[in-house]
């Protein structure tokens, strides 16, 4: 490991560090170290970064701002690259526009609607990056990301670059080809939006903003939704018909807010996070007979 970080160091490719903590970039602020974390300046400093990665056989994985996402208490092996602003390219070209996979959901989703460009107002409270939107095929208020996407630019495990269509990157609920079928990285993503009435689209917006912010625990630090949706059931709703709300197991607590969501109020470790989604888990089963899979994606040694 000693010889890729010196080696990533002297390609100057970005931001290189040793045993950093990644509670300092994930939205829960939990989570132990990475061996290697780097974070590139340029789309070419990223395939440089997986050019010596592939020759030194290490293991590596993406995250982009931290949400939706719970780090382990060991950490991370091998590398972890972060996708955040040398990856932030924004063009607008009509109705389309082309926008690297480190940009800010929530503040792109600002920019197009004051530009009067609808279908990303769902998005206006997603506290995510592209990459990991298009990744996870996030959404919200009824929409979500495979309704916008045209089409994704991915740099796959093996060093080669592809153009994904909308249908190519086979979305579903949260999901994706790159989580599991297609491993992935997304470099950028062609979203079509369509014309509309800018201060309608703004109006839109601002309430969906407004609604998060009064029905979600964003001002303590968590991960976002917790589990995915039984559907035809919510995950908040039956942990709150469950009497779970302001549940706690060592520093993290179910959100008195909403159910769905486990807040860090304690100096929480991650640890104290997944006792809790399993005691969360149980309760429904015993109380309902419904299985709860978790939205949150877990990472870390071990797993």
């Amino acid at each position: 490991m000693k010889q890729l970080l010196e080696e990533l160091i002297r390609a100057d490719i970005g931001k290189v560090l040793e045993n950093e903590p990644l509670k300092k970039h994930t939205t829960m602020k939990v989570g132990g170290p990475a061996d290697v974390f780097v974070e590139p300046k340029s789309i070419e400093g990223l395939m440089k970064t997986m050019e010596i990665i592939k020759k030194h056989h290490a293991d590596w994985r993406v995250i982009g701002r931290g949400s939706n996402l719970l780090v382990l208490d060991e950490g991370i092996a091998g590398v972890v690259i972060k996708l955040g602003n040398g990856i932030s390219h924004l063009t607008i070209q009509d109705e389309e526009i082309t926008v690297g996979g480190g940009y800010s959901l929530v503040s792109l989703s600002t920019l197009i609607s004051r530009k009067g460009l609808s279908g990303l107002e769902f998005a206006s409270g997603i506290p995510g990056s592209v990459g990991g939107a298009v990744y996870m095929n996030a959404g919200a208020h009824g929409s979500d990301i495979s309704n916008v996407l045209k089409k994704a630019h991915i740099l796959f495990a093996d060093g080669t670059l592809e153009w994904l269509s909308n249908e190519e990157m086979e979305f579903s609920y949260r999901s994706s080809i790159l989580q599991k079928k297609r491993p992935g990285i997304c470099l950028e993503a062609v979203f079509q939006l369509k014309k509309g009435d800018r201060d309608s689209i703004v109006s839109t917006m601002q309430k969906n903003k407004e609604y998060r912010r009064e029905t979600q625990p964003w001002n303590h630090p968590c991960a976002g939704s917790i589990f995915r949706n039984p559907l035809p059931h919510y995950a908040g709703q039956l942990i709150e018909k469950a009497g779970l709300k302001g549940y706690k197991i060592g520093g993290a607590k179910i959100s008195e807010m909403h159910g769905n969501f486990i807040v860090n109020e304690d100096n929480a470790t991650a640890s104290d996070v997944l006792a809790l989604i399993d005691f969360v888990k149980k309760t429904i089963y015993e109380q309902f007979q419904i299985k709860m899979e978790t939205e949150v994606e877990i990472v870390g040694r071990n797993k």
